[in-house]
């Protein structure tokens, strides 16, 4: 299953902490760091945040998350 583009995938690698939910915090709280002007990088979050929200923990643990950067 590809649900991620690059990006998002790179983004989730960088934030794993080894489930979808600590993610998803992670993530969240990343968020109230960002800057006014950070709007791609904010947009680029709730997208991830949106598809692992929709995703079971299942699903997440089955994604080989190897960061590519």
């Amino acid at each position: 299953m590809d649900v991620f583009t690059f990006e998002e995938r790179n983004l989730v690698c960088i934030y794993n902490t080894g489930n979808r939910r600590g993610v998803i915090a992670a993530l969240e709280e990343m968020k109230t760091y960002l800057q006014e002007d950070e709007e791609e990088l904010r947009a680029l979050t709730d997208s991830v945040i949106g598809k692992l929200a929709a995703m079971t923990d299942d699903d997440f643990s089955e994604l080989e998350l190897y960061p590519d950067f």
